[in-house]
């Protein structure tokens, strides 16, 4: 097998489909780059004095992890002088980062949620970096959250990166999802899987089982049919799969099919969900799309939900399209059959 490493693949996205133009091919291998250098920092683990807690919080009150803030540092740090964006949102920070005036050109938006299931790092188990980029609104040469506003539809990119017994890249441009493993031989990500298709229907589930308690009716019904197993409704029998990191969950779910739930529950029923739309909710749910699967909050497709401030939140139900419509009709009709 010819082997095509992230650049080139990305060269020919632009030279010969046209898919993306230059600035946006450069502002993802800058992305890409800087996985490279959080990947090096979670490789090194206790060796490089990286985890634990640091004395501080992000903007939702959550303790921040030392790789959360280096990572979102790496993040900063690579994209800041590359020209190709007019500005950057974190998970871990509470406002916008407007990229510095001498590069009045930058044409994009970087989000990225930059160490996703941080609460694994000291464990060793699977975490990983989530972006998603959106074009700046045309015509507005001043940058304000506002700009950042946009339905999940908008992307123009998105991707996570998850670093686990590999690193891996995970990307679409809208035209499908590639795989590409780090060569840490040759310092490069390498393209291993194109036309990434995740199974419309499924024997998986993933979801924090220990909440079960405080779900609404349609997710504790949909699970309770799954774990009726063969003398069910559904007449087989499921496995339950939880890692506890997003990244990690959905990218089992790209390789081999699935269903993630993190629904809204009754412990804090002002919130619409738990994990964020722009910087998790909204990348993943266009890659598991473009896979051939569904993204919805239980009534809605996550891609047409039009946010109304930075750091919203919201229920993610994603994975293989039948599964997921299932859960979804559970939600709209009550009453409908199994």
């Amino acid at each position: 097998m010819k082997r095509i490493s992230l650049s080139r693949y990305l060269v020919e996205q632009q030279r010969v489909d046209g898919r993306i133009p230059p600035q946006l091919r450069l502002l993802l291998e800058v992305v890409a780059r800087a996985c490279k250098h959080i990947s090096h920092s979670v490789n090194k683990g206790a060796l490089g004095d990286v985890l634990g807690t640091a004395s501080s919080e992000n903007v939702q009150g959550e303790v921040q992890k030392k790789l959360d803030i280096i990572a979102n540092e790496v993040l900063i740090e690579a994209n800041e002088w590359g020209g190709h964006l007019a500005a950057m949102a974190s998970e871990e920070m509470e406002g916008i980062y407007v990229v510095p005036n001498r590069y009045p050109q930058g044409e994009y938006l970087l989000l990225f949620d930059p160490l996703d299931g941080s609460s694994n790092i000291d464990v060793n188990v699977s975490i990983g970096t989530i972006f998603s980029v959106l074009k700046m609104p045309e015509g507005d040469r001043g940058v304000d959250e506002g700009d950042f506003l946009q339905a999940g539809k908008q992307q123009v990119a998105a991707g996570y990166c998850v670093y686990g017994p590999q690193t891996t890249l995970v990307l679409t441009v809208g035209d499908g999802v590639a795989m590409f493993t780090l060569d840490r031989e040759q310092g490069s990500f390498v393209l291993v899987q194109e036309n990434v298709q995740i199974p419309a229907d499924t024997k998986e589930f993933a979801i924090n089982m220990s909440n079960m308690r405080h779900w609404d009716a349609p997710v504790k019904r949909y699970v309770d049919e799954c774990l009726a197993g063969k003398e069910g409704p559904r007449g087989k029998d499921f496995n339950m799969r939880w890692i506890a990191s997003m990244v990690a969950d959905v990218h089992r779910i790209l390789t081999r099919g699935g269903i993630f739930m993190y629904p809204w529950d009754k412990r804090e029923p002002e919130k619409p969900g738990k994990l964020r739309l722009m910087y998790e909710a909204n990348p993943m749910g266009w890659l598991v799309e473009q896979a051939g699967g569904a993204a919805t909050n239980g009534r809605e497709r996550i891609l047409d939900i039009q946010p109304t401030k930075l750091h919203e939140r919201v229920s993610v139900i994603l994975g293989s399209k039948n599964e997921v419509e299932r859960v979804t009709r559970y939600h709209l009709d009550p009453s409908s059959p199994a």
